[in-house]
């Protein structure tokens, strides 16, 4: 079932849309609620939120690509799912990464200057600067939220190795993120 058919059903909003979808991006959503929700129940509860997210959003929206349209919704519905969750407590291999990259983005981020999707499209102008192997690393951990122990695994990195290509890439972000006024 291609994307554009899995889209048309939407908007004749048959139910099989949601199976369509399932069968076609399941793989993919599980993964990336799993990087940051380790409970085998949450990772399902969020799964279907997400479906039930794209159901209520689609139409009116029409994505280009589903499959980004996707991955969007599930790793927000995994992050809303993750601070309600944590609220008090907090897991400290997750927020060691966000409180990492932090340090990169926007000194001045109360400052209205630069809208989010500005500073998103400047990311992502930075991440098509990145060789392949640094991309992947920097978005299997900020992205996915993966600890470095998983990246080593899926990259075959040392640790040495991972943590260094880490540190790199964020100080580029942040010299990146300096140049075009995101920070001071």
């Amino acid at each position: 079932m291609t994307d554009a058919s899995i889209i048309e059903l939407y908007f004749s909003r048959s139910e099989e849309a949601i199976a369509g979808t399932k069968a076609q991006y399941g793989r993919l959503v599980r993964h990336i609620i799993a990087g940051i929700l380790k409970s085998t129940q949450d990772v399902e509860e969020c799964e279907n939120d997400t479906y039930l997210c794209v159901w209520n959003t689609i139409p009116p929206n029409h994505p280009h690509s589903l499959k980004a349209y996707l991955a969007v919704i599930a790793r927000n519905m995994a992050l809303k799912r993750y601070e309600y969750l944590h609220a008090e407590k907090r897991n400290a291999e997750f927020s060691v990464s966000f409180e990492e990259l932090a340090e990169c983005i926007c000194d001045n981020a109360q400052d209205a200057q630069h809208s989010d999707s500005e500073l998103r499209d400047t990311i992502n102008g930075f991440l098509k600067t990145l060789k392949a192997d640094h991309r992947r690393v920097f978005l299997l951990r900020y992205w996915q939220g993966c600890s470095i122990e998983e990246i080593m695994q899926q990259c075959g990195f040392s640790k040495s190795k991972t943590e260094s290509m880490l540190f790199r890439t964020r100080h580029k972000l942040r010299k990146y993120l300096t140049e075009r006024g995101y920070r001071k």
